[in-house]
């Protein structure tokens, strides 16, 4: 028996030895491993596994630039961006206590609980602490969410003080809010803007906010930073960044105290007569830049959804419509400028006439008059316009109303602009021939109609309409845009003439109520039907004047559209003159010092005659 014990105690012996060198080697084996691994992390892999975990430390931010302002003429702000901030917060991974710097302005770090967190929070966002609470940690064992809106549009202030609260994976996205100080002045004309599709900034989506966003957007800078585990940046690494660049202060030839005059009496316009629209124009007649562009519905950026979509953009560019005697005034400088008549030429004009079997007619009942071409232009008798017109061919008359400008839409950065409508006269039937000469047959707005007379009231060169003065950049130099292209459309003495003949109409024609007193005044005024698919059933009433006429500096055109009540009252006297009055008076132009130089209306020394 005691030889068996031993047997047996010898033979576990010989086991438990086997097991513990079994172990012994394993464990060298797994120690030659780590060694192994440390030698090859930090000797010869030590960069490409450093490089990975600053990698997985980092993050990139996209640094928005800040949205160019649109100005007008003199500076005024009409459209200006400010950096507003939505507060996001990712519920993941969240720790049970919060380690952020000393608040109390000493070095080093505290841990506060998220109640404590919560509380601050709501303070600053002045929200209640129980609802907050929902927003930043999961509720009853609900699944972690990666972002939750905590706040929207806060103010930078704000967004510090939230961020000083230290709460983690809580991240301010920046939102730029664009703003219209001036509210509905100019608001057709700069248009709105709408969130991008990333939902990170704003971007054009009508008018000069669209048109010119290559140079109000900017460019977008970056910001590489390095985080902790929780999230939270650590505050001594290096920052890597691409600064952004900011968009450019689209400066415009608008002025603003003149465009709410323009908007103020369009508005009383439209009002007085229920028209459908009324909208004024200003322009400067040597350089063809735009002062103002009033249009009666109003449109506040601010709020573009209050304002009828089709009168989000300014009628005076995008609605055409037949411009009636007005018209008148190219066809006269044509006829002048080819020589087949002069403002005295004699002509008899009788209340209707038939050419090629059409009958032409006045609007009112007169007798057969002995009259100049100056006096024909005055009393705008369609009757004499005719005659005056089959001076020149169809072709001839043709080819001046396009250098005028018309059939061609005036381009000034705005969408929907309107080419209006010219057939060639190949396409004209037999009627069309003779009311194109009277303003009727054909289409142009009234940013045409002002384009004609800058061009006759600056010596017979149109130049191109604009709106855009130039564009400033963050060091404030200027950007001009292209000089607008300049057209000579007749000779400077037939421009000078028709200065005349315009004169006239306010003198002693139909223009008489757009006097104003110590100026010399000239223009046009001019009645046109109005169509529509039920055929012609309604008017347009327009004035488009000059002053002052010894040295023309500004043009004036006022249009109402489809107006109610009786045709005899309708007018837009009253609107030209406030306009234009207070546009000399802004500008300090000086009264004119010479006398009319308007030709006599008839023929001999009786010039009082019956309408």
């Amino acid at each position: 028996m005691r030889g068996l014990s031993i047997t047996v105690n010898s033979t576990a012996l010989e086991t438990a030895k086997k097991r513990m060198r079994f172990l012994l080697i394993l464990s060298l084996a797994a120690l030659l491993a780590i060694a192994g691994r440390l030698f090859w992390v930090q000797g010869i892999n030590a960069s490409t596994v450093a490089d990975a975990a600053q990698a997985d430390r980092q993050r990139e931010e996209i640094i928005a630039p800040t949205r160019g302002s649109i100005v007008d003429r003199k500076g005024t702000l009409l459209s200006v961006s400010v950096d507003r901030y939505d507060l996001v917060i990712d519920q993941r991974d969240q720790r049970d206590q919060i380690r952020r710097a000393k608040r109390d302005g000493t070095n080093g770090s505290e841990f506060i609980g998220w109640d404590q967190a919560v509380q601050e929070l709501a303070e600053i966002l002045e929200q209640n602490p129980e609802d907050l609470a929902k927003s930043v940690q999961p509720q009853d064992e609900a699944k972690p969410k990666g972002y939750v809106v905590l706040a929207k549009g806060v103010t930078p202030e704000v967004k510090n003080e939230v961020m000083e609260v230290g709460i983690p994976r809580l991240t301010p996205l920046l939102r730029s809010e664009r703003q219209y100080p001036q509210g509905v002045i100019a608001g057709p004309l700069l248009g709105f803007v709408r969130n991008s599709e990333d939902q990170t900034t704003v971007v054009g989506a009508e008018g000069l906010e669209l048109s010119q966003e290559e140079h109000l957007k900017g460019t977008n800078g970056s910001r590489k930073i390095e985080v902790s585990a929780d999230g939270v940046r650590i505050p001594v690494t290096e920052v890597e960044e691409t600064p952004a660049v900011n968009g450019q202060d689209v400066m415009l030839t608008i002025d603003s105290d003149v465009n709410y005059v323009a908007q103020r009496e369009a508005e009383k316009k439209q009002k007085e007569f229920n028209a459908e629209w009324v909208s004024v124009v200003v322009m400067d007649v040597k350089t063809g830049k735009l002062l103002a562009i009033g249009d009666s519905a109003q449109l506040d950026p601010n709020d573009p959804g209050a304002t009828d979509p089709e009168f989000r953009r300014s009628v005076a560019i995008t609605r055409a419509f037949e411009p009636g005697s007005t018209g008148k005034a190219a066809i006269f400088a044509a006829a002048i400028d080819q020589g087949a008549v002069s403002a005295k030429t004699e002509m008899r004009v009788p209340n209707k006439v038939t050419v090629t079997k059409e009958t032409i007619h006045d609007s009112l009942p007169h007798a057969t008059y002995d009259m100049t071409v100056a006096g024909i232009f005055a009393r705008s008798y369609n009757t004499g316009t005719v005659m005056v017109g089959n001076k020149l061919s169809n072709e001839e008359r043709y080819d001046y109303m396009r250098k005028f400008g018309l059939g061609s839409p005036i381009y000034l950065g705005l969408n929907g602009a309107s080419a209006g409508q010219l057939a060639k006269p190949e396409n004209w039937d037999r009627r069309q021939q003779y009311t194109t000469m009277f303003g009727q047959g054909y289409s142009q707005t009234v940013l045409h109609t002002a384009s004609i007379f800058q061009a006759l009231a600056n010596g017979g060169e149109l130049i191109a309409p604009s709106l855009i003065e130039g564009y400033k950049n963050e060091d404030g130099s200027i950007t001009k845009p292209e000089t607008p292209k300049t057209t000579r459309v007749v000779k400077k003495t037939t421009a000078k003439e028709m200065l005349k003949l315009m004169e006239g109409v306010v003198d002693s024609g139909t223009g008489t109520k757009m006097k104003i007193p110590g100026y010399r005044v000239g223009g046009k005024t001019g009645t046109g039907q109005a169509a529509s698919d039920k055929g012609y059933d309604g008017y347009s009433y327009s004035f488009a004047g000059v002053a002052p006429l010894d040295d023309p500096q500004y043009v004036v055109v006022a249009t109402m559209y489809r107006p109610q009540g009786s045709w005899k009252n309708f007018s837009v006297a009253d609107t030209f003159t406030e306009v234009m009055s207070h546009v000399l008076n802004t500008y300090n132009v000086p009264p004119s010092s010479t006398k009319s130089e308007s030709y006599d209306v008839f023929v001999g020394k009786e010039q009082k005659k019956p309408w």
